[in-house]
């Protein structure tokens, strides 16, 4: 993807004005990870449901949150960090009453894909998201949560 998009992006997406209202929004649920006091990753649930028909139809599992963001610090990578943080942002999904969870992840990501399917999740539809100028198919994945 072109750097230009990716920033776009972070810059619409990642900003500490959109952390803010992250924060401040009750719909959203913020979940960090560290390690030595240093910030290893993060998620971001949020309680809505999806505003696509394709991906409203494809979400069963009810009621049900979307997973909107993953994150783990690169040197994190192959530590079970990443891991570790799914289980706690399912365990918290749970705790908050939701059935399901959802996320859209791009097809051509084949690591983060095998990464949800070890986490439980599994394709259900797809998606059309955009990045920047570019739009991108993304596999629309659920993880149905149990007791």
């Amino acid at each position: 993807m072109p750097r230009a998009d990716i920033e776009s992006f972070a810059n619409e997406n990642l900003s500490p004005e959109r952390f803010t209202a992250y924060l401040t929004d009750p719909t959203h649920m913020l979940l960090l990870a560290e390690a030595d006091d240093v910030l290893d990753g993060y998620t971001l649930l949020i309680d809505r449901s999806p505003s696509d028909p394709h991906v409203d139809e494809a979400v069963t599992a009810r009621p049900a949150v979307e997973l909107n963001k993953v994150y783990v610090r690169a040197s994190s990578h192959g530590t079970g960090a990443a891991g570790s943080l799914m289980r706690y942002t399912l365990e918290a999904a749970l705790a908050h009453g939701a059935r399901g969870v959802w996320l859209g992840v791009n097809q051509l990501n084949t690591r983060a894909v095998r990464f949800y399917e070890k986490s439980d999740f599994a394709v259900v539809g797809t998606r059309r998201f955009r990045v920047g100028d570019r739009w991108c198919d993304d596999f629309v994945m659920q993880c149905v949560l149990r007791d």
